[in-house]
């Protein structure tokens, strides 16, 4: 009787609170909303953008690139996001960015964009060739990569134009290696500093010189043949050059040596000449 009871109550209970409830009608959130705050954030963060306030826009885009991931709006942010972080000079971040953006949309199609990007990023970072070499190296990588794969993309004139400058630092890091060895006495590592000029930066201004450093160290440790060798590529595709003339005295020391000795001889008679007018 009394479990009768105990029930009934519960069950008079569930009525009473069943009829006391309204019917609440749960509705998803409409898209339109979600793509309407997404396009608001990313013309908020093109108004930030304009306006130099860079890291606003980085909030920006983050929050466009958020709200509707599987939109086009979000690699389109991720990319806005990385080239705030550039031109506010935050190379780091940048990098980072594009990194996550070519992982994340891999079959975007403006990975040539973000490929040119991180490459100007690295290539912002060169500061001359006696510094840190992984910018140098980084930016040609992904230079390389635009003209390799994208050569007729709006961004190959200039990835080929920095890939050229690029180039001459290298070169003139081996150089300034290549000089600092010769000034200590270590002609076989001065040789492999010319020598990678010679086979990997003939195209860049400073081949003349490493030709003639390759021809006056060779010639210093006795390899002459291997002196001869570098000194005819000098003289034959360089014949006017100033180095071509420094190679020539280093095979002809006697004719170097007599006009040494005929330009003392004229400077002396010249001088004993004004001093009889004294006399």
């Amino acid at each position: 009787m009394k479990k009768i009871f105990i029930f009934f109550i519960f069950f008079t209970y569930l009525i009473i609170s069943g009829c006391g409830q309204k019917k609440v009608e749960v509705k998803p959130l409409e898209d339109t909303n979600i793509d309407s705050q997404m396009i608001k954030a990313y013309n908020e963060g093109l108004t930030a953008l304009d306006n130099n306030d860079y890291m606003l826009a980085v909030k920006k885009f983050g929050e466009a690139e958020i709200l509707y991931p599987q939109s086009i709006w979000a690699p389109r942010s991720a990319l806005m996001t990385a080239y705030s972080y550039y031109v506010y000079g935050r190379y780091f971040d940048t990098i980072f960015e594009l990194e996550r953006f070519l992982k994340t949309y891999p079959e975007h199609n403006r990975q040539n964009y973000a490929y040119y990007l991180l490459g100007l990023a690295y290539y912002e970072q060169i500061v001359d060739e006696k510094k840190d070499l992984e910018p140098i190296i980084n930016s040609k990588k992904y230079f390389q990569i635009i003209i390799n794969e994208y050569p007729s993309s709006e961004y190959a004139a200039d990835a080929e134009f920095k890939l050229d400058l690029i180039k001459e630092i290298l070169a003139a890091k081996e150089m300034y290696l290549g000089r600092y060895y010769i000034k200590r006495g270590k002609w076989i590592a001065a040789l492999n500093r010319f020598k990678t000029v010679i086979e990997k930066h003939d195209k860049t201004v400073f081949i003349e010189e490493a030709l003639h450093r390759m021809v006056e160290i060779n010639y210093k440790i006795g390899l002459l043949d291997e002196s001869q060798k570098y000194a005819n590529i000098l003289g034959y595709n360089y014949l006017s050059s100033e180095w071509y003339r420094k190679t020539f005295k280093i095979y002809n020391r006697d004719y170097s040596m007599n006009i040494q000795k005929k330009i003392k001889k004229d400077k002396k008679g010249v001088f004993n000449k004004f001093k009889k007018l004294f006399d």
